[in-house]
């Protein structure tokens, strides 16, 4: 049998397709079974997905949300952009604070990559973080595009592709399904 001192790996899931937090939600719900403690954290969402509620009703699964964001980054004046860049280094300078003191086995940067894409998030802090990470929590890192530097820190990649979506016939993201 598998124990909690096995754990310490690097999970990427990445792609444009459907199903990267879905992914990352189903992992947290299965370490949550085994007694595992989980540090959720996100990125780039307003903290109200439908997942979350579920996560808020389990033990020993901590949310951090994020600061609700009302615009796309690329509408966002300068000074919208520099405090967003802010607040994303303050989020995850706290998820750091909180596992680097050994009590989580596991942590979900839902959205990550997607900051750092948007240029919202510095790759370096992340990087830096898994280098000194806790030998044994286990992190998982969504969002659509990794880089190479990413992928190599990582022990996983998940590549999850979009091959039809009904966003493409102008159906809305719908509760429940997609958030």
């Amino acid at each position: 049998m598998r124990k909690k001192s096995d754990l310490g790996l690097v999970h990427i899931y990445c792609g444009d397709g459907k199903g990267k937090t879905t992914a990352a939600v189903g992992l947290t719900v299965r370490a949550q079974g085994f007694g595992l403690k989980v540090l959720f954290m996100q990125f780039l969402k307003d903290g109200n997905s439908s997942e979350l509620n579920v996560l808020r009703t389990l033990d020993n699964i901590e949310i951090l949300a994020a600061k609700p964001i009302k615009k796309f980054t690329f509408q966002m004046t300068e000074d919208e952009l520099a405090a967003t860049k802010e607040m994303s280094a303050n989020q995850l300078q706290e998820a750091i604070d909180k596992v680097m003191s050994g009590d989580y086995d596991l942590l979900v940067l839902d959205e990550a990559l997607g900051s750092i894409e948007a240029g919202v998030l510095d790759e370096n802090l992340l990087l830096d973080f898994l280098k000194k990470k806790p030998e044994k929590l286990e992190v998982v890192i969504t969002g659509r595009f990794p880089s190479e530097k990413m992928v190599e820190a990582a022990d996983y990649v998940s590549r999850i592709e979009k091959v039809k979506h009904p966003y493409d016939q102008g159906i809305p993201a719908r509760k429940g399904i997609e958030k």
